[in-house]
């Protein structure tokens, strides 16, 4: 495995994510931002941010497969929520269980949450980007 995850002692410990990823693949990975379109190109989860989120994440996984990764080769994610207030976070967290669920697992890289006015098309509620590392 290319990526060590880790929490350094004199940072808080954060369930959701590890502060630091170690890389030592010879190959990067960067998947554009998946957003809640199936293979059709429609909507998932119209106006659901768990079901929107859940969907970015298994879109990930489909586009990590492609370049021959694996969650566990992420090196960071970063999510794009519109309109984001703290009160979201029990939605986005129910998305990503979810996914892990139908994934089995998902990583706990170093992440980054970012509230946006709005995405590309109306009703997309989030957008998720990885950056993996491979050998």
């Amino acid at each position: 495995m290319a990526i060590t995850l880790v929490n350094p002692a004199g940072l808080p410990e954060i369930p959701a994510y590890r502060q630091v990823a170690i890389a030592t693949g010879s190959k990067l990975v960067f998947v554009a931002g998946q957003v809640a379109w199936d293979a059709d190109g429609t909507t998932v989860g119209k106006g659901d941010l768990a079901a929107q989120v859940e969907r970015c994440y298994l879109n990930l996984g489909t586009a990590l497969a492609a370049a021959g990764a694996t969650f566990d080769d992420v090196a960071k994610l970063t999510a794009y929520v519109v309109d984001w207030t703290p009160d979201k976070l029990a939605l986005f967290l129910a998305g990503v269980d979810r996914a892990a669920t139908a994934l089995g697992g998902v990583p706990v890289p170093p992440a980054t949450l970012i509230g946006v006015a709005a995405l590309d098309v109306p009703e997309h509620l989030v957008e998720v980007e990885a950056t993996a590392v491979i050998d």
